[in-house]
């Protein structure tokens, strides 16, 4: 009321001058002579200017103020959020890559020429199947040889063998003469014959340590020959060949180059400042051809770099779902974790820029209040907030561009 008084007084006064002001220029304007014969009419027209001046100056505050009170009467319809707490774990991306557990060269065992290849470049290969034979038959001619001379040792070692039934038998008839004192016993025959069982021992000892000689030789003949086929030592698929039919390879040298594409794992250099948080097992998430896919720590290389102070990190995962589609030294996305634990958070749609500031409309007994708020990370559709909220605040999220400090709600 006092308000509205105040507002009256200084519109009279204001009114008061604005009506002495046009007078005089009234009173000026008709002395000129280029008017004289038009003071009637322009009279009329400033007089009329002066009156509606007059009463837009005496619009009292009740007036002005019926519109205002007309939208206050009318609350908005918005939509409306609460403040919630939640648990979340934060995570940086780091650029890792995909690294076969098993992956090499394919070399050869024995010297020789290449007979044949059998695997290309990209062919998919089982464990045990042929990937070059290499020409066999100095190899084979030579396992050969070694099985005739394990025949000729045992026929050695039976012959042997069969000397010492003879002599053990006549030594046991001479010593039943000594045992009898026979008149036939001799004691110069039985002490020759003592000593050619003994030499017969020591051959049979011979013949048998040889022949156990010549078989290993003919195993060893036999797997030579069979390493003139080179086999796949596990699954996956040729990604090189170094030699071809007709040349020669040396022990050692590479036939061909495989990857196991089905044993793949997630290698990642991570910094060391977040090691702390990673130990074997220790559950992330990999980002693989648009896929997350679940995995967990399976190692930490215990060496750091001195250039970009990250240490090596392996991670194991199930992406059988995507075996075939996946690549060694492919990249991937990996998600470290770097904290957790509940936070306050606020939807992203009660958040309104002013004036530099973030500020969200808070309803307080059924009227939207502006607060200004200080927003942290994104966590999906919501940002956490570190200052001017607490956990249960209604924040309108939906039609809070148009109001205005105070104004009523409905929802």
């Amino acid at each position: 009321m006092a308000r509205g008084i105040r507002w009256l007084e200084q519109a009279a006064s204001r009114c008061h001058l604005a009506v002495w002001l046009f007078s005089e220029v009234i009173a000026e304007f008709m002395k000129l002579p280029q008017v004289f014969h038009y003071r009637r009419p322009i009279a009329g027209i400033l007089s009329t200017v002066v009156l509606a001046s007059a009463l837009l100056l005496h619009a009292g505050p009740g007036q002005a103020q019926k519109k205002p009170a007309k939208k206050a009467a009318n609350a908005a319809l918005v939509s409306i959020d609460k403040v919630r707490a939640e648990a979340v774990s934060q995570t940086i991306p780091v650029i890792g890559r995909l690294v076969a557990r098993r992956s090499g060269v394919v070399a050869a065992r024995v010297a020789g020429p290449v007979a044949t290849m059998r695997a290309a470049v990209g062919d998919r290969v089982k464990k045990g199947d042929v990937l070059a034979v290499l020409v066999r038959d100095r190899l084979h001619w030579e396992h050969k040889r070694r099985v005739a001379e394990v025949t000729s040792r045992k026929a050695m070692l039976a012959a042997r063998e069969a000397e010492m039934v003879m002599k053990n038998q006549e030594m046991r008839r001479l010593e039943r003469l000594r045992e009898n004192k026979s008149a036939a016993y001799r004691a110069a025959k039985f002490e020759d014959m003592r000593q050619q069982v003994v030499m017969l021992r020591s051959q049979v000892a011979e013949a048998s340590a040889r022949l156990q000689e010549v078989e290993a030789d003919a195993q060893l003949a036999r797997i030579n020959l069979s390493y003139t086929t080179v086999r796949a030592p596990f699954p996956g698929v040729v990604t090189r060949r170094h030699t071809d039919v007709g040349a020669y390879v040396n022990i050692g040298q590479g036939v061909v180059t495989m990857i196991d594409d089905g044993a793949l794992e997630v290698e990642a250099d991570v910094p060391a400042s977040r090691i702390p948080a990673l130990s074997p097992g220790t559950k992330i998430s990999v980002r693989i051809n648009g896929l997350i896919v679940a995995a967990k720590v399976r190692a930490v290389v215990p060496q750091e770099n001195p250039l970009t102070r990250t240490r090596v990190v392996r991670f194991s995962a199930d992406m059988a779902a995507l075996h075939g589609h996946l690549a060694g030294n492919q990249s991937v996305s990996v998600a470290i974790p770097i904290s957790s634990g509940q936070v306050v958070s606020v939807h992203k749609d009660a958040i309104l820029k002013r004036r530099g500031n973030d500020i969200v409309f808070v309803v307080v007994d059924g009227a939207a209040q502006p607060r200004n708020i200080a927003i942290g990370d994104a966590v999906g559709g919501r940002f956490t907030v570190r200052d001017g909220l607490k956990v249960g605040d209604v924040v309108v999220i939906r039609g809070n561009e148009r109001l205005f400090p105070g104004q009523p709600v409905r929802f």
